[in-house]
């Protein structure tokens, strides 16, 4: 830190309502704010709007494959120079290979670089007065993206690119674009006590203040807006498209394709989009498809699982159902939970039994242990359910071990042994996922789920996807995500299939004569769904040969071949060395997730993915992308650190995050240009609204 960077005045926030009172309803109702955040210069004059403008998104799918550029877009609307820094998402399975700067004509390409030694390079360039650009991950699904001595009245354009496979399911392609980071819990007293203060680390979540980026008011919005176009090459003609959160546009200019934009152009980026759409075509097959290179020769496979078929012996299930019951979840988000969670209950077959667990600061179980699903229980569990509200902390490690490590026996039964054989025993959690510590509950539902199958429902409309997936897989599950404005059947329809028995289990390929060597992921987990198995590799020479699948069916063995050769394969695909990479470093980073939570991620781990990270240009949590500005020396003076705010989630609760509904104190006294009325001083307002954040 430079003496330079301390001794910048602070700057404060000022709230300039756009539109009359009476046009901005209770933030719990309607989650679109009518207020601009401003920044208030040191002399309080001359209210400027926040540092980033706009955020553009590019997506080009083809086949199973998206890849999306996004455009971010500074400016400095201060008179002295300024650090902007802003912490956003993007999907935890994205590989992201490409950064780029722009100032003016001048576009300079990012270098990937170990981590400490980007941000080396970066701080040198700061310190040096060069206009520089730093992008760091902080989770698979966060990034922080910083960019130094921007000065008065000058743009900087950063572009970031991605690839990313779509996720298929019964016909039914969807692509997901997530446009905010929702305000996580840190344990251990670290959660961001009110708007606009960042989150604190601690001892359980070391890096809590990378992860919780200040969040807007109650009534205002941060003043950057989002656009975003789909273009989609189907390969066949488009039946159904929609979109789950958002009014867009759609063209189709020939059959096969469609062009899908937002409908309103200055879109405010707080819930995901969600993309859904079919071909009328038949389900995708097996295929293979490949691209070589210096590095060697790259594919990704797509085996089809079999048609579900049903057992003739139905197997007693062991449900245990865990709901959110944290601030995040108060209102819109546990109501929807709550009625999801009811279907599910009214579903369940005569003899299976069940048990429910609520967790927030602390955790609650309904039985002491499950009872069987007879009418009487289940109004029991149901009327428990009603009396849920949301509020208090997410203690959601202690919730995994009351769902997974305490011993349940089956009621009526004294053998817990004969319970657990005779029973698929099944582990579904409700939530969005809003925590810190979410690499550690990652590793602990994989150390300790041992037989139970662990389903994950997302509720929300912008959930901590990284941590449902990741539980699921861990668990050797299926995740499901729940919108405020679904319906819920559906999904509840979904789960209900997935857990009366596996598509296909114990999943195994032989690769007979194919020079395959390194694949992902190296194990597979049992189906739950008419999905694809998809898998990463590389092989040696020209693919020709037989590939088996394996596994087992509700009614025994199932083996199907798809013969490869020359002649059918796919090539030219850029995008799958990228993939296979990622693939690769998501296998190393599971091995020991809660090592890495501690940041004592074991050497030889972090020395082979960073290496990845370096040899295929991408991302990880131990590299970064740098550009720096080295033709000119920016104008000398102070240089201010500004971290841009970000929204608070559609449809999630100010009371039920803040523990209370009202601003903070110093809102009501900035509405408008009035500034510092009503007897408060500059210096009060600034101590509680300080919209600069020098590290």
């Amino acid at each position: 830190m430079t003496t330079q960077r301390t001794s910048a005045a602070a700057i404060v926030l000022a709230l300039t309502l756009a539109c009359a009172p009476d046009v901005i309803a209770s933030p719990e109702l309607s989650p679109i704010p009518g207020g601009v955040l401003r920044i208030i210069p040191p002399d309080g004059e001359n209210p400027r709007i926040c540092p980033l403008r706009h955020t553009d998104v590019q997506a080009d799918i083809t086949g199973l494959v998206s890849r999306v550029t996004v455009r971010q877009t500074f400016y400095n609307p201060l008179d002295q120079k300024i650090e902007a820094v802003y912490v956003f998402p993007l999907p935890h399975e994205a590989a992201v290979d490409d950064m780029t700067m722009t100032i003016g004509d001048r576009e300079i390409v990012g270098l990937i670089r170990p981590r400490d030694e980007a941000r080396d390079i970066y701080e040198s360039a700061r310190a040096a007065g060069h206009v520089t650009s730093l992008l760091d991950q902080e989770r698979p699904n966060i990034f922080t993206q910083s960019v130094a001595n921007v000065e008065p009245g000058v743009e900087v354009v950063i572009e970031i690119s991605y690839v990313h496979a779509l996720k298929y399911e019964d016909n039914l392609f969807e692509f997901n674009f997530p446009m905010v980071v929702g305000p996580r819990y840190i344990p251990g007293g670290g959660s961001a006590p009110a708007p606009m203060t960042p989150g604190r680390p601690t001892p359980q979540v070391p890096d809590g203040h990378k992860i919780t980026p200040p969040v807007t008011p109650p009534g205002t919005r941060a003043g950057h807006d989002v656009s975003l176009t789909v273009n989609i090459d189907a390969g066949d003609n488009i039946a159904e498209l929609a979109s789950a959160l958002h009014r867009v546009n759609v063209e189709r200019p020939i059959p096969g394709r469609a062009v899908v934009t937002l409908a309103n152009r200055g879109e405010i980026p707080n819930k995901d989009f969600v993309l859904r759409y079919s071909t009328a075509g038949p389900d995708l097959g097996d295929a293979l498809f490949t691209h070589t290179d210096a590095r060697g020769t790259f594919f990704t496979l797509l085996l089809q699982p079999p048609k579900r078929i049903v057992p003739e012996r139905i197997v007693p299930r062991e449900i245990i159902f865990v709901l959110d019951t944290s601030g995040s979840m108060r209102g819109f988000p546990i109501e929807k939970a709550k009625r999801v969670m009811t279907q599910t209950i009214d579903t369940m077959r005569q003899n299976d039994t069940f048990n429910l667990i609520t967790f927030a600061g602390s955790t609650r179980i309904l039985w002491p242990r499950p009872k069987p699903s007879t009418v009487q229980n289940r109004e029991e569990a149901k009327q428990f359910l009603a009396t849920q509200q949301g509020g208090g902390g997410t203690e959601m490690m202690q919730a995994i071990n009351a769902a997974l490590l305490q011993p349940v026996i089956r009621c009526g039964n004294d053998d817990p042994s004969e319970a657990r054989s005779s029973a698929m025993r099944v582990v579904c959690f409700m939530t969005d996922g809003y925590v810190g510590n979410d690499m550690a509950i990652i590793d602990a539902v994989q150390n300790n789920a041992h037989t139970t199958r662990v389903f994950s429902f997302g509720i929300g409309n912008s959930v901590n996807r990284f941590l449902l997936d990741g539980m699921a897989s861990a668990g050797r599950g299926e995740v499901e995500f729940v919108t405020l404005s679904d319906d819920g059947d559906a999904a509840v329809a979904r789960f209900c299939d997935r857990i009366s028995a596996p598509v296909l289990a114990d999943v195994q390929i032989d690769w007979g004569s194919l020079g395959v060597d390194e694949t992902y992921p190296k194990q597979f987990p049992d189906l739950f769904s008419a999905k694809p198995i998809m898998i990463h590799g590389r092989m040696q020479g020209t693919p020709a040969g037989t590939i088996t699948l394996k596994g087992r069916t509700g009614v025994g063995p199932f083996q199907r071949t798809f013969a490869v050769s020359p002649a059918i394969i796919s090539t030219r695909h850029e995008a799958l060395p990228s993939l296979w990479a990622r693939a690769k470093i998501e296998d190393l980073m599971t091995q020991d997730y809660a090592a890495m939570q501690q940041n004592r991620f074991p050497d030889h781990l972090k020395d082979q993915v960073t290496t990845l990270g370096v040899d295929y240009r991408l991302m990880t949590q131990f590299t970064s992308f740098v550009a720096v500005e080295k033709m000119r020396v920016t104008q000398s003076g102070q240089l201010t650190t500004i971290n841009v705010p970000v929204e608070m989630p559609d449809g999630v609760s100010y009371e039920g995050v803040f523990r209370r509904h009202d601003a903070p104190d110093g809102v009501a006294q900035m509405n408008g240009r009035r500034g510092r009325g009503a007897g408060r001083t500059a210096g009060d307002v600034a101590r509680k609204m300080t919209f600069a954040a020098v590290e």
